[in-house]
């Protein structure tokens, strides 16, 4: 339907319901940016609450509530792989449900850029670490408290530059936030993320084109590959955050030439992209004591459940085979646990 059509429909409606000119010109005018933007109209709160299905009482209460106490969230720990846990804030299910409406609707109908590769369809792991294979130098840099850095002014601005008005601008932003700023849980979290570094990955692009540099950025964590001296480009990255309100974690810093193992996101880009060389060995071992001494006797003597970890090892092998499908070493666990998993359960 195009917006003409539009226009007329709201026209005839909106005088039937007996709006004034001055008013049916107004909405329209404001619908024009949004439809423009391949965006869904919202015209107030009132209209937003009959679009995501709750009550205009209840939209107001979350966001305003959210922006000074926790009480729409509920909180658990996730285990990370140096020992210490993440605490995960997680929206209780109408907050989130009426999250997952503004990331699927609008959210996800803005473009990130090209050079973010998380928390969008169709890239991932995969297509993030495919442009650093085989490169003299890799580069990596992690941001500091990525999600609580990022503040509800820069995510109303968001719903702002895309036609929106600055009332409902603020609430759609509240909705998202959690004390002001990102909740590291809420389902918007990673998309709105990849938005707000939009122009800061463009930046950072423009830069490493003029030296011949790759870039990618999985959610917090920045890489770059080629030939290129290193200490001039971290300046810049630096510099760039800081304006922006970022904070970089010198300690993830991470310089890797050809000559060593060269790692992006966990994952070993050197020649060809692969498990490291631990979780192999730990694979290989695993393999090893299931064969020699029978998958029930080898989980009663490590004190092991059964179905979880088949399901576990049998998940590692295959992130495995996702990385690297003709290695064939991992091809070959995974049909002979196939086979055990399929005369057991």
């Amino acid at each position: 339907m195009s917006f003409e059509v539009y226009a007329k429909k709201f026209r005839v409606n909106a005088e039937n319901l007996g709006y004034s000119e001055e008013n049916v010109v107004k909405c329209i005018n404001y619908a024009r940016p949004i439809y423009e933007n391949g965006l869904p109209i919202i015209y107030n709160l009132t209209h937003l609450s009959k679009l995501v299905g709750f009550e205009k009482n209840y939209i107001i209460q979350a966001a305003v509530v959210s922006k000074h106490s926790e009480a729409y969230y509920r909180y658990h720990k996730v285990l990370k792989k140096n020992g210490d846990f993440r605490k995960i804030k997680e929206p209780l299910p109408n907050l989130k449900a009426i999250q997952h409406w503004i990331l699927a609707n609008i959210l996800e109908e803005i473009e990130p850029s090209v050079y973010a590769k998380a928390y969008v369809k169709k890239r991932g792991l995969k297509q993030n670490i495919r442009f650093h294979k085989a490169q003299k130098k890799v580069f990596t840099i992690d941001i500091k408290n990525f999600f609580p850095s990022i503040n509800i002014n820069q995510i109303e601005k968001i719903f702002i530059e895309t036609g929106y008005s600055i009332e409902l601008s603020n609430y759609l932003a509240k909705l998202c936030c959690l004390k002001n700023t990102l909740p590291q849980g809420a389902p918007t979290s990673p998309y709105i993320s990849n938005l707000i570094l939009k122009d800061i990955d463009n930046s950072i692009a423009i830069f490493c084109k003029e030296l011949k540099v790759r870039y990618t950025r999985y959610a917090d964590d920045l890489t770059f590959s080629g030939d290129f001296e290193e200490e001039s480009l971290y300046e810049f990255v630096n510099a760039l955050l800081e304006k922006n309100g970022f904070e970089l974690n010198k300690e993830k810093t991470r310089l890797m030439l050809s000559s060593q193992r060269q790692i992006v996101t966990g994952i070993i880009v050197n020649s060809k992209p692969q498990l490291d060389k631990e979780t192999r060995k730990l694979i290989r071992q695993e393999i090893y004591y299931i064969k020699k001494f029978g998958l029930e006797s080898h989980m009663e003597r490590a004190k092991l459940s059964g179905s979880l970890y088949l399901n576990q090892l049998m998940g590692k092998i295959s992130f495995g085979l996702y990385l690297n499908p003709s290695d064939m070493k991992l091809r070959s666990y995974i049909k002979y646990l196939a086979g055990l998993y399929k005369e057991l359960y």
